[in-house]
């Protein structure tokens, strides 16, 4: 038969932008030919590559320090908290450990006299907690931080004090006298019982002593503090207690204190004028009666202060108790984290459960503790979400048809991306980037559920090259077609992470630097690992084994068809249908269909035929597998989204979701509970609960720098005061004014200094020649009024007369400031440690001899000129962001207005401003951060699809889908934070997953936009939608978290991101393109719907195409079959009989092309080339079909299969899957082809 020679076609018109794309497929294909080629080596190389960065894991350092987490990188804040390390080291001076009392239920009024009972019950237990370490015994007398110890000359008066000295314990129990109880110092005297503060009258004990040794200085000191008789004169609690001191008010008459009336207003310490705890320290849920009396409170705080780590390594360096255990700061840490450890137990085990009242503990090592097992991995859980991972893949990967399945691909696949996710987190590690809880609780999981996108779009997209590509180009045309896809959301999900990074939180901004180098992992190793396995499966579809366990080979090669007998040629047509077995042929180029040996024959019957043919078992197909996604996209979903009324519909319930989620991103607020962070149902859950419920207070500082002269500066520090106190959440004392300042104190003890100078230079006591028969108090005063701070001529006792410690409007004279403020600091420990001042440069010790003969002691070495001095107060009623804020903003304009108009420059300090002050620019950096993200995908978008037009609609797309996501938050009630605002840059980047897969199989279709809309969701509806669900998969594990944290804000916001982007891209995204997206890259030039065909055409179809060729010599069951001789190509029909033909129809099923008969004819013995009809259809002509290809078979018909078009983004033509494991080398096709016909032959065998 002669060759057919094609006749000339129509070239399509192929744009610019698809021209320079074509460069970047190019160098796709490249690349994948040349993995396909050395698949073993690449594969191989890339373990060992991604092995060695994963062993980086080992170097991983986890912080956990919540100042080091965040706060705001770079900002004022971290500056502020530099220039305080600087100043006065790494630590706090001291550390608290809380108790919480409240009713159970809540809401009881606790200022009783029982209540406060329970109270003392579980705060003398935890003051009694004792620890042994390093051979050591620990108790709260030992690790207390004790606030001014003064220093005695008298040696034994100095063991004594530092034994008796009593911790800083902030309770409600010190308005009463059994709060001494809580006090564990003790000291011996002879002739006395042991000497403790619940028996120790301080001016009694003063009174013993002096008569052995000389204390007038301690006695003025204690006077000066307001110490009188400590808590000896205090009300009991139970006055019938035996220990209840004869001084107790309520002693004789046995009666109850009012509580309410003991506690308004606060308690103090031991000293009356130095340790004031304010009434919003220790109670809460104050309620008061119209005259603002104290009438009832719901909760009871007390809050005992330790040393930091550093303080008590300095305060034991030099004891000789201690110089066998290699002292260390390490080991002080230890020790102190012991105790609180077993502090927090005590004190809730001190209370029975069944009391109608509730103890709760915390301390700074819980929340150590928090951090610490928030940062850890659950190996348990991310081994099942990788479980889950790999067995979804597998499923929904797994064939029928083994030749086509691919479930070990999915499996190799998410191994793939686990070692992506571990090795890029190795070069992290060896980066420097610290992990956090974010990183261990969170990116393992979003890695996975990110990183199996792609490796799903490579693994659809390979079956897909028809019979025309060679198997040696099988992977390079998978990365052609799928290569632009996996760099676009690669490269967009990176941009949005590091866009994310711009958020100055460190937390989060190691997260995101982490999540974009796991990104960029994950891109390497789909585009340059995955294939390899890819084409090593390939040789496994080759040689037809078993997919997973590919020892074995595959039976499932076959598939059993039902053929109407009245169609056959000669058949008569009565009885049930004919089953007849169609398979691939070992080339896997033709289809070969096999009749029984009769028409009755079973399918039994015919299974048994083809067992004797190839010796090998056949199965049979389930009929649920024959459905797909891309055949219900194909079939059902499109035809049904591109209605115009569904358009419509979809239209209109986005505008609505986008109405919804605009009224809730009005309903979004600022902030981060604590509570959010710790695990509920836990102790510490419940004690932060109370605390937020009940206790909003917070101390803060003003902290003055260098760079001013302080003496100088005396009226604008006082100015800088007096304008903290008119802040509204400002804590002001009884007298409304805010608690003094180390000015104060320094002012007023130079006034009694004066005082007792002016009183005993009148009396004579003390004179121009001498004070030794002064007071202490008249000595400093003589000695300070004499100092000109001029080094020259330090002295003049002409100054005794004519000036003053402190001027009229009690300022310091500025020539002896700093004089004085080293005689202050040395001489009065007990207002330095209540002023909180915290002076760097410390001033100088200077000890204060009285009884100094050689003259020596008058010179007095000034301090340095101060660079650090705090200003404390305390904030109170801040429950809400926005009261936080709201502090925040009225102490930084305080202080920037005390440097505009006086030059003090000053900063607040504390946790307020340290953990919320981020919020004052959040919903900036926000702002910036998306704008930035939305361009650079624009950007991306446009250079790689060089089409803005549709750049423009995916950005558009994805701005809807934040909107929507930021009202969705503000629905569920999440607040923003730091958290939020990363998950919302980098829901940017993750829609691109689910939108530019879509808008590229729109853009690279041919025919109307409704056309081309329904061919990209055919192609990319599984892959999007199977990314969709790996997403959700990877993301699920996190709801098994038992942090709340985790469940609420990464969770719960990132699965509502995946079905946001599942409807944007799926839905919202196809009918936007086919209303006003842009034109074809490749339209014909008749502007048809589909580009012409590379082969010759074939004659008119009536469905999906004919096979025509010779009837097979079906016959009846009573007449043997004639076996004609084999004929070869050309040769004619030796009977010399007219020459029958039979019309066939292809068949629906997406899996194998099942035949079915239409209808036999005869026709004459003209060539095949002439004309033929079918039905009423009128003749036409059609090209000379190329001769028939002989087997040994009896009859052969040349067949014509009308395919699908090309996956998007391909070059290459879509082959129907019935071919998609042929392994020789077929037919190259047209660029841009979007229909293609492809001959096979079909073979009727009877016998």
């Amino acid at each position: 038969m002669a060759a057919h020679r094609p006749r000339p076609r129509p070239r399509p018109r192929q744009g610019r932008a698809a021209g320079h794309r074509a460069r970047l497929q190019a160098l796709l294909f490249a690349l994948g030919c040349g993995v396909q080629r050395h698949c073993g080596k690449v594969l191989f190389v890339g373990l060992l590559l991604f092995g060695a960065l994963a062993m980086g894991l080992r170097v991983a350092s986890i912080e956990t320090d919540i100042e080091q987490l965040w706060v705001e990188a770079g900002s004022r804040v971290s500056q502020e908290l530099r220039y305080t390390r600087e100043k006065l080291g790494e630590e706090a001076v001291y550390t608290a450990q809380m108790l919480i009392q409240t009713a159970r239920p809540a809401g009881a009024n606790l200022l009783t006299p029982d209540a406060l009972r329970l109270h003392l019950r579980a705060t003398l237990a935890a003051s009694k907690v004792r620890v042994s370490l390093y051979g050591k015994s620990w108790d709260l007398n030992k690790l207390c931080y004790k606030s001014g110890v003064p220093v005695i000359e008298n040696g034994m008066i100095e063991r004594m004090i530092e034994k008796l000295f009593p911790c800083m314990i902030l309770t409600p129990l010190d308005c009463f006298w059994e709060g001494a109880k809580l006090q564990g110092g003790s000291a011996y005297l002879p002739g006395r019982p042991n000497i403790r503060w619940s028996n120790l009258d301080p001016r009694q004990l003063m009174e013993e002593l002096g008569q052995f040794t000389p204390l007038e200085g301690f006695r003025e000191l204690l006077d000066k503090a307001e110490v009188g008789q400590a808590y000896m004169g205090r009300p009991c609690l139970q006055p019938t207690d035996p220990q209840c001191p004869p001084s107790a008010p309520n002693r004789r008459t046995q009666q109850s204190p009012n509580v309410a009336a003991e506690l308004a207003g606060g308690c103090h310490g031991f000293s009356r004028k130095f340790m004031r705890w304010h009434e919003e320290l220790i109670l809460g849920g104050a309620a008061r009666d119209p005259q603002g009396r104290l009438q009832s409170a719901e909760a009871l705080q007390s809050m005992f202060l330790l040393m930091s780590p550093r303080q008590l390594y300095e305060h034991f360096k030099d004891d000789y108790e201690i110089h066998d255990l290699n002292w260390s700061e390490e080991k002080a840490g230890a020790i102190l984290e012991a105790w609180q450890r077993a502090f927090v137990e005590v004190a809730q085990a001190a209370v029975p459960g069944n009391s109608s009242q509730v103890v709760h503990a915390f301390s700074s090592a819980t929340l150590s503790d928090i951090m610490k097992s928030f940062s850890d991995v659950s190996a348990v859980r991310v081994a099942g979400g990788y479980l889950l991972m790999l067995a979804y893949a597998c499923v929904t990967m797994l064939r029928w048809d083994c030749a086509k399945s691919q479930g070990a691909v999915g499996l190799a696949g998410v191994l793939l991306v686990a070692l992506s996710v571990a090795s890029g987190l190795g070069l992290c590690s060896l980066l420097g980037i610290a992990f956090n809880a974010a990183t261990t609780q969170v990116l393992p999981f979003l890695a996975l559920g990110i990183g199996v996108d792609d490796m799903f779009l490579l693994a659809h997209a390979f079956p897909e090259a028809g019979p025309h590509v060679p198997f040696k180009e099988r992977t390079g045309e998978c990365l052609r077609r799928t290569g632009t896809s996996v760099a676009l959301t690669s490269l967009s999900n990176m941009i949005a992470f590091l866009m994310a990074a711009l958020v100055p939180i460190p937390a989060l901004r190691a997260f995101s630097l982490q999540a974009a180098v796991v990104v960029a992992s994950n891109f390497a190793m789909v585009l340059l690992v995955f294939p390899a396995v890819l084409s090593l499966d390939l040789h496994r579809r080759r040689h037809r084994r078993l997919d997973v366990l590919c020892c074995f080979a595959s039976p499932c090669a076959s598939r059993v068809l039902q053929l109407p007998p009245q169609e056959l040629g000669g058949a008569p047509a009565t009885g049930g249908p004919v089953q007849a077995l169609a398979r691939c042929d070992t080339t896997g180029q033709h289809v070969v269909t096999v009749l029984p040996p009769t028409p009755a024959s079973s399918t039994r019957d015919l299974l048994a035929q083809l067992d004797e043919a190839t010796g090998a078992p056949a199965c049979l197909p389930l009929p649920a597998c024959r459905w797909d996604l891309a055949h219900f996209a194909r079939r059902k979903y499109a035809p049904l989204l591109l209605r115009a009324q569904s358009k419509g519909v979809v239209a209109l319930l986005f505008v609505g979701l986008l109405g919804l989620s605009l009224y809730g991103a009005t309903q979004v607020r600022d902030g981060l509970a604590l509570t959010d962070v710790v695990p509920r149902g836990t102790a510490a859950h419940a004690f932060l609960a109370a605390q937020a419920r009940y206790f909003s207070s917070y101390h803060a500082f003003v902290v003055t720098t260098g760079g001013f002269h302080y003496p100088d500066a005396q009226a604008a520090l006082l100015g800088l005061h007096r304008a903290l106190g008119s802040l509204r959440h400002v804590v002001r004392g009884p007298d409304r004014q805010l608690p003094r300042m180390w000015l104060h104190y320094f002012q007023d003890w130079l006034r009694g200094l004066q005082v007792a100078f002016d009183r005993e230079w009148a009396s004579g006591r003390i004179t121009r020649d001498s004070y030794r028969n002064g007071s202490e108090d008249g000595a400093l005063a003589y000695k300070l009024l004499i100092q000109t701070g001029n080094p020259q001529q330090p002295l003049d006792y002409d100054q005794l007369t004519t000036r003053r410690l402190v001027d009229v409007d009690g300022l310091v004279p500025p020539d002896t400031f700093y004089i004085s403020l080293t005689v202050w600091a040395s001489n009065d420990p007990l207002g330095l440690a209540a002023s909180q001042a915290n002076f760097y440069p410390p001033p100088p010790e200077w000890v204060h001899d009285k009884y100094d003969a050689t003259g020596e002691n008058l010179r007095i070495p000034a301090a340095q000129p101060l660079e650090f001095a705090q200003v404390p107060f305390y904030l109170s009623g801040l429950r809400h962001t926005a009261d936080f804020v709201e502090a925040i903003e009225g102490v930084r304009a305080v202080c920037e207005e005390a440097a505009r108009r006086h030059g003090v420059r000053s900063y607040p300090s504390g946790d307020p401003f340290l953990f919320w002050e981020q919020y004052l620019g959040l919903r900036r950096w926000l702002l910036l951060a998306l704008s930035i993200a939305l361009a650079c995908t624009f950007l991306v978008c446009a250079l790689l699809l060089l089409n803005p037009w549709t750049a423009g609609v995916i950005v558009l797309v994805l701005a809807m889908m934040t909107v929507e996501l930021f009202g969705l938050m503000g629905l569920m009630g999440i607040k923003l934070s730091a958290v939020p605002v990363v998950i919302l840059i980098a829901s940017v980047g993750i829609g691109v997953e689910f939108t530019v897969h879509v808008a590229l199989g729109f853009l690279t279709a041919v025919g109307s936009r409704d056309r081309r809309s329904a061919l990209a969701l055919e192609h990319v509806f599984a892959p999007v939608l199977d990314g969709g669900i790996s997403t959700l998969l990877g993301v699920l594990m996190l709801a098994g978290s038992e942090f709340d944290f985790i469940m609420r804000y990464f969770f719960s916001v990132l699965s509502v991101l995946t079905v946001l982007g599942l409807l944007n891209g799926l839905v919202l995204l196809p009918v936007l393109l086919s209303v006003i997206g842009p034109p074809a890259e490749v339209p014909p030039v008749d502007n048809s719907s589909r580009l012409p065909s590379p082969e010759p055409l074939p004659p008119p179809i009536a469905h999906h195409g004919f096979y025509v060729g010779r009837p097979p010599a079906w016959h009846g069951p009573d007449t043997a079959p004639e076996t004609p001789p084999a004929m070869g190509p050309g040769d004619e029909d030796p009977s010399g009989s007219a020459q029958a033909c039979i019309l066939l129809q292809a068949g629906k099923d997406p899996r194998f092309p099942c035949i079915t008969v239409v209808k036999a004819f005869e026709v004459g013995p003209e060539p095949l080339g002439q004309e033929s009809t079918t039905g009423d259809r009128p003749p036409r002509a059609r090209p000379t079909p190329p001769p028939p290809t002989y087997a040994t078979v009896t009859a052969t018909a040349s067949v014509t299969l009308a395919l699908h078009p090309g996956l998007p983004g391909a070059a290459r033509g879509y082959a129907h899957a019935a071919f998609e494991d042929s392994e020789s080398d077929g037919h190259e096709d047209v660029p841009g082809a979007q229909r293609t016909h492809h001959g096979c032959h079909a073979t009727a065998t009877c016998r």
